[in-house]
């Protein structure tokens, strides 16, 4: 390029790189036609937002966050010199290692119409409240005070953005905007976006950008100049969305209170948790809040010590060394399972065993006309082959169960919801219902292509814990619905691409506990009594969770407490491990 043409080039870049660090203060003799206020606080519902240019005295900002109340998240955004407000309690506060990005709305144009399966909305009605705080609790978010966010739904100072599935009605997004012109009469014409959070079960992908599309396109209808958004500096998905969108880093820094919520921006020991899947993190977590020592002694394998006083528990995630070997044994092999069970008057199906001869397989087949497959030893869904009904997909499933574990069952299929229920302590902690793993058409990509697409989304919401495999049962899957790998499926269309609804195969999951019918609460204590497990994850198949109809299929040592939030399944896993620090971590959390 000749230096003419780069010329226009560097005045543009020069252009773009003062329009996206313009001050974010407004000095004391900036023009503006309302005067800003002072000492502006904002209640967002999951804490306080103070605007740090209102607050033209150090001390008296960081005075306001040592008042922060006990389970909320005050954030002094805007902070001009943020060691000298750290400097006034350095003990209490510190240096929030975030980034900013900034949005100029005056350039901003919006992105091309696409069909979803889901809408964009405001705030509406009080079960919305409750549908964002399952949203924030499921992705580990601090929940907003309900009665306090239904009061406001009408300011014109924070707005809530939904995102609703089309044909379940489901929330599965949700956005805060905050206007800074309504907020504290901002000479600056600013607005900012906080507290953006996707259900990790979406089947529909986009909701993040289109949620903040939504804002940003509200914002600029309202003549705003920009919007600003915080988010942790290594969160490098977060990042890359806002990037795409236009958001440029600004040199903007936010100041908050050392707290149980925030500890792991200021201890600077994650790195001893390194590597701990979800599963074990959700629970040393929950111990390090109790100030129970966490010692990681295999990361890779989930296994961890937690130690208080003179007490001190190895555990593997879920597992831990409260459960006997015999309990352990007795959910490891399904035939044993199902054999206690039935016998202490509890429904479940008839198995045989695959080694059984071919007529008797076939009889057996013949009798319940379809028929699952599964090894007598397994987790994760694995070698799991579902509502097979002819004796050719009867042996191939088996052959593939096989290469998993040499001993194999064929079990009646039962049609139903995948209902898991967590037992802990014999009491009923959690319930949810199991989806298998779908993708929903948009008329120009393959079924192959939407698997990968929905697969990444999901590794990607659960931190690598959830993924669509594309091997002989998915192929399987879709060849039942009518379809190839290869075809084009309709926008909107969805297919069900699993037969198994295992998080570890794409899995969604989807809190049921209040409406558990007491049938089912009862038989899932008294299984969990019958194996002698004082920590187990029940199976159930049943028509309807509000009704007491139901067949136990499975029964899992070890199940994975993060797929239940917002039910407090750790919180009972440490009441469980350690009883003395029940009072003092509830205390903790407020």
């Amino acid at each position: 390029m000749s230096a003419e043409g780069k010329a226009p080039r560097r005045r543009r870049l020069a252009r773009a790189w003062r329009q996206a660090n313009q001050p974010l203060y407004v000095p004391a003799h900036a023009p503006a036609a309302e005067a800003m206020a002072d000492d502006v606080i904002v209640e967002c519902g999951w804490g306080r937002l103070l605007p740090a240019q209102t607050w033209r005295d150090p001390a008296r900002l960081a005075d306001e966050l040592l008042r922060e109340a006990a389970g909320q998240r005050d954030i002094a955004f805007y902070v001009e010199k943020p060691q000298v407000v750290v400097a006034q309690a350095p003990q209490q506060l510190f240096l929030d290692p975030s980034d900013a990005f900034r949005l100029q709305l005056a350039g901003y144009r919006t992105g091309a119409p696409l069909r979803r399966g889901f809408a964009l909305r405001r705030l509406r009605t009080r079960s919305d409240v409750a549908a964002i705080n399952a949203l924030y609790r499921a992705r580990g978010m601090v929940a907003v005070d309900a009665a306090r966010v239904w009061r406001a739904r009408a300011s014109r100072t924070i707005t809530y953005a939904l995102a609703e599935d089309k044909e379940s009605g489901e929330i599965i997004g949700v956005a805060m905007g905050l206007d800074h012109v309504e907020a504290f009469a901002d000479a600056q014409h600013g607005s900012s976006l906080w507290a953006l959070a996707v259900a990790p079960q979406a089947a529909h992908p986009g909701g993040g950008e289109a949620l903040v599309r939504y804002l940003a396109e509200h914002y600029q209808a309202r003549g705003r100049a920009w919007m600003d958004v915080s988010v942790l500096h290594d969160n490098a998905h977060a990042i890359a969305l806002y990037e795409k969108l236009g958001f440029q880093r600004v040199a903007v820094f936010a100041v908050k209170r050392r707290n149980a919520i925030n500890e792991p921006l200021f201890t600077g020991d994650g790195s001893r948790l390194e590597g701990l899947n979800p599963y074990a993190r959700l629970i040393t977590d929950e111990a390090g809040r109790r100030g129970i020592a966490v010692e990681v002694i295999d990361a890779a394998n989930g296994y961890f010590r937690l130690t208080l006083g003179g007490r001190s528990i190895v555990c593997r995630e879920s597992l831990s060394e409260l459960t006997s070997a015999i309990a352990m044994s007795r959910c490891q092999d399904k035939r044993v399972t199902l054999k206690l069970l039935g016998e202490a008057g509890l429904s479940v199906p008839r198995q045989i065993d695959a080694g059984a001869d071919a007529p008797t397989r076939a009889g057996f087949l013949r009798t319940h006309g379809a028929v699952v497959v599964k090894p007598v030893e397994g987790e994760q869904g694995k070698g799991i082959s579902v509502d097979l009904r002819t004796e050719e997909e009867v042996d191939a499933a088996i052959a593939r169960a096989r290469q998993y574990c040499d001993r194999v069952i064929v079990e009646r299929f039962c049609p139903g919801q995948d209902l898991r229920i967590v037992v802990i302590d014999f009491r009923v902690v959690a319930a949810a219902i199991r989806r298998p793993a779908e993708v929903v058409g948009d008329g120009r990509s393959t079924i192959r292509a939407l698997i990968e697409k929905q697969s990444r989304h999901r590794a990607a919401a659960t931190g690598g814990e959830s993924r669509i495999p594309l091997d002989a049962e998915t192929e399987r899957c879709v060849r039942m619905a009518g379809h190839g790998l290869d075809d084009v499926p309709d926008a909107g269309e969805r297919l069900q691409v699993r037969a198994t609804a295992n998080l570890h195969t794409g899995g969604t999951i989807h809190d049921v506990t209040a409406e558990l019918h007491p049938a089912l609460r009862e038989a899932a204590e008294r299984a969990a009594r019958v194996l002698d497990i004082p920590v187990t994850g029940l199976d159930f198949l049943v028509p309807d969770v509000a009704g007491p109809d139901y067949v136990i299929i499975e029964a899992n040592e070890r199940p994975g407490l993060a797929n239940h939030e917002p039910q407090p399944t750790a919180e009972r896993f440490i009441d469980l491990l350690f009883p003395r620090s029940r009072v003092a971590g509830r205390e903790a959390e407020g």
